[in-house]
């Protein structure tokens, strides 16, 4: 079992940043990539982004976010810059574990004002 804490959520005018965390606990020697998804109202669930554990990344949101990851501290980053109305949602801290196995945070929200 993994469980994922996310924080740094809350609202911002547009053209700001925030920056989340996603700290990861339990069997974190089992992941294999941690990544974000943002689930707006009456949306699909969406890749924002995500880093494998050799680092390599894969971004649904390409240049103003930036995902990062601090293995000593078992949290990966996401950084948001240049932030617009459309990127209001709650985002999801996700892990993958080996055998596939998918495991979510409870979510935080994100809301850009005009």
């Amino acid at each position: 079992q993994v469980q994922l804490v996310e924080s740094g959520g809350g609202l911002v005018q547009a053209g700001g940043s925030l920056r989340l965390s996603c700290a990861a606990s339990g069997s974190i020697f089992s992941i294999n990539a941690m990544g974000w998804y943002r689930q707006a109202p009456r949306n699909q669930r969406a890749l924002v982004a995500i880093i494998t554990n050799n680092g390599s990344t894969n971004y649904g949101v390409k240049g103003r976010f930036t995902i990062s990851r601090d293995n000593a501290k078992n949290t990966v980053y996401l950084q948001m810059n240049s932030l617009k109305p459309e990127d209001t949602g709650v985002y999801l801290c996700n892990a993958v574990v080996t055998g596939a196995r998918a495991f979510w945070g409870q979510g935080t929200q994100v809301t850009v004002s005009s």
